[in-house]
């Protein structure tokens, strides 16, 4: 994008700037995801709030350096732009280079995505001042505050064995790991489940991680969310709601979620955006919705999201069970394609799109969660600290719990969060792969889940030995078998 002196930039709505303690910077904070702050850099940001235009901007700095600062202002913001960080109003003009940037940035901005699709995007840079690679620090805590939940999902990242209500961690416990993976170099916090909202302390705790200064975001169906919760929640200091639907087709929603949706979480989004929170749709694509993409994509734009996330399931846990119902065909992502990529041009500036493509039509793996160990945080209902959703399901892990251990030593010292780092436990064709670094061999429990072994090749890269089991699977797309729903005991 190339911006005009009378453009007005206008940081996300979504993002805010504060202070990381720990790495001792200012750092602007968005929905899973941060971007570390230079001082000029911060007080770019800190004049584009809309009204201003870009050449009151440069004036405003040139005077406080005394420099002429106009090219470096202008393209630091056009690059902010790119990213749909910063937007403008006024004249600009898109080129064919850069609009190609917009299609890559949106289709392939997840740098992980869960067990049901969901992404996360981690954008964490260096400090300059001392090389250090902060991505040695985790940056995102998922915190799966329970497991019970109203919803029924096939493609639910909640593990096939899930504990009780009663081994919940408390309250205090929680706000326990809140301080402890803020004094670790955590920035994010995701409360999630199940569904949160069946936490009656909530609010308690999405005060504390703001206290800590943690971004919060609430992932909810948003079933049960009431106007008095909302208010209180917002009091409480929530950064970011995303709430997840199922498709725009009522018959089928209710029959992907398991219960009768009714008009619930419509009511919800607009309970949301009408107390001008920051909002997000999620909806985890596969067969039986993927055709209804352009329509789910207008549903969010409808709803007045910021922001709507895209990503197709990940087949493990419960969505591995549902494999052949929820696989879409070939014909379904390849039509999906092009219907992301023009909305993402149409909605950029107001919304913006993530759409994440199934990595079994893929010819490598994603990055799961940037590396094992690399930046990712998810704590289970009952405690356990995990590097992934479905770490569990890897037999020879020596799980570890936040009630025995503090939150620094399982992130540096213990056996699961040190299982995969690095690259000495790879096999061919991994270990010598100029990709290595790039896709870190795939995921670790998908590679499990498949052939039995956590340190192959992730069958879904097409160099693996094992690739033949995603073309079996891809084969496997015909007809409508029925959901294995997902169950937890009360």
């Amino acid at each position: 994008m190339a911006l005009n002196p009378a453009s007005q930039p206008r940081l996300w709505r979504l993002a805010r700037i504060g202070f990381d303690r720990v790495r001792r910077r200012p750092v602007l904070l968005y929905p899973e995801g941060a971007m570390f702050l230079n001082d000029s850099g911060k007080a770019i940001l800190e004049l584009c709030d809309g009204s201003r235009t870009l050449r009151e901007i440069t004036e405003t700095l040139g005077q406080r350096y005394q420099a002429d600062v106009a090219a470096d202002v202008t393209e630091y913001l056009e690059g902010l732009a790119r990213r749909d960080i910063v937007a403008w109003r006024g004249d600009t003009t898109e080129t064919a280079e850069e609009a190609a940037q917009t299609r890559r940035a949106g289709l392939g901005a997840a740098a992980a995505v869960t067990g049901n699709g969901q992404a996360h995007t981690i954008s964490v840079e260096p400090t300059a001042a001392s090389g250090r690679r902060l991505l040695s620090q985790p940056t995102t805590l998922l915190a799966e505050l329970t497991y019970r939940c109203p919803l029924h999902c096939p493609y639910c990242s909640n593990p096939l064995e899930m504990s009780r209500a009663d081994a919940e961690l408390s309250t205090a416990d929680w706000k326990r790991v809140f301080t402890q993976a803020r004094d670790l170099g955590v920035l994010q916090v995701g409360l999630s489940g199940g569904e949160p909202l069946v936490r009656k302390d909530l609010e308690e705790l999405v005060a504390h991680a703001r206290d800590e200064g943690l971004y919060t975001t609430l992932v909810t169906s948003a079933l049960g969310l009431t106007r008095q919760r909302a208010e209180r929640l917002k009091a409480a200091g929530i950064d970011h709601v995303q709430i997840s639907f199922q498709d725009t087709d009522p018959a089928n929603a209710d029959r992907i979620a398991g219960i009768k949706l009714g008009r619930q979480k419509y009511e919800a989004a607009a309970l949301v955006k009408g107390m001008d929170l920051a909002f997000s749709v999620n909806v985890v694509l596969h067969r039986a919705n993927l055709d209804h993409l352009g329509e789910i994509i207008e549903m969010a734009a409808e709803l007045g999201a910021d922001r709507v996330e895209l990503a197709n399931t990940q087949y493990y846990g419960w969505a591995l069970k549902n494999r052949q119902a929820l696989m879409p065909t070939r014909e379904q992502v390849e039509r999906s394609r092009p219907i992301a990529e023009a909305a993402i041009r149409r909605y950029k500036g107001r919304m913006q799109i993530l759409y994440v493509l199934p990595d079994y039509y893929e010819q490598y793996p994603k990055p799961c969660y940037g590396g094992w160990g690399s930046v990712y945080i998810l704590v289970t209902p009952d405690g356990r600290a995990l590097p992934c959703h479905g770490a569990t399901q890897i037999p020879h892990l020596q799980m570890v719990h936040v009630n025995q251990h503090e939150l620094g030593w399982i992130w540096e010292q213990s056996p699961i969060f040190n299982a995969f780092r690095g690259d000495s436990w790879m096999k061919e064709p991994c270990r010598s792969c100029p990709r290595k670094a790039q896709d870190f061999g795939g995921c670790r429990c998908q590679a499990f889940a498949l052939t039995g072994d956590a340190t192959n090749t992730d069958p879904v890269c097409s160099l693996s030995p094992r690739h033949d089991l995603i073309q079996a699977a891809l084969e496997q797309t015909e007809g409508s078998p029925e959901y294995v729903y997902r169950t937890v005991s009360a």
